[in-house]
Order: structure tokens, then sequence, then C-alpha cells
């Protein structure tokens, strides 16, 4: 029962020691010059404004919500769109239906004002 699990361990262990040797062998040839520029905290280039315990707009969640659900829409269709011809009328109708809910949504986020960025 082991030969049958012997590569598998053989393979985490190597991908340990080469994780381990990486780590290591960066921290014993890798330059220590600390300075006040490197030390200083970077945010796109512009030094920080504020805490980081800022709150958001519920604006900011409504449109990320909205791009992850419109988003799942593609990854939803692709695989429908492949076997189309296989799913004939049914197919079609199931689509249809998923395509009015999120559109259904989309009109609901529309009248709500998250698509409207100030």
């Amino acid at each position: 029962m082991l030969d049958s699990y012997l590569p598998i361990l053989v393979l985490i262990g190597i991908a340990l020691a080469f994780a381990l040797g990486c780590v290591v062998l960066s921290g014993l040839v890798g330059m220590r010059k600390p300075g006040k520029v490197k030390l200083s905290p970077y945010e796109c280039g512009l030094p920080p404004v504020g805490t980081a315990r800022e709150k958001f707009p519920i604006k900011f969640y409504l449109v990320a919500v909205a791009f992850i659900v419109f988003d799942l829409e593609v990854v939803f269709m692709y695989p429908w769109s492949v076997v189309f011809k296989k799913l004939g009328l049914f197919g079609a109708a199931t689509m249809g239906f998923f395509i009015f809910v999120l559109v259904i949504g989309f009109i609901y986020d529309w009248k709500k004002g998250a698509l409207e960025w100030e």
C-alpha cells in the first residue's frame, strides 16, 4: 500500500525542500539595508492618508457584488453555449429564465442607484 503513495510523498518532500531552500537561501544571500524609504508604507506611489479603519460607502459593496454576479453569469453561460445544440428547447428556455432573473437583478441595482458612481 505504501508503494502506491510513495511517489506522492516524494513529490511533497521535494516541494517542501525546494520551498524551504529558497527561503533560507534568500535569507542568507539577500542584502539587508533598511532605510527610511524602504520601511515607509507604499500605496500607489503616494503616502497613505487616513487610517486603515476608514469606512467605505455602501455603494462600493453594491458595485462589487453586482460585478461578481454578472461575472459569474459568463461562467455559467460558457458551458451552456458549448452544449447548446444537445440541450435543445429545454436548454434555451432554462437559459432564458436564468438571463431573465439576472436582468431583474440588474434593473433592481439600477433603480437603487448602485451603478451610479459619484
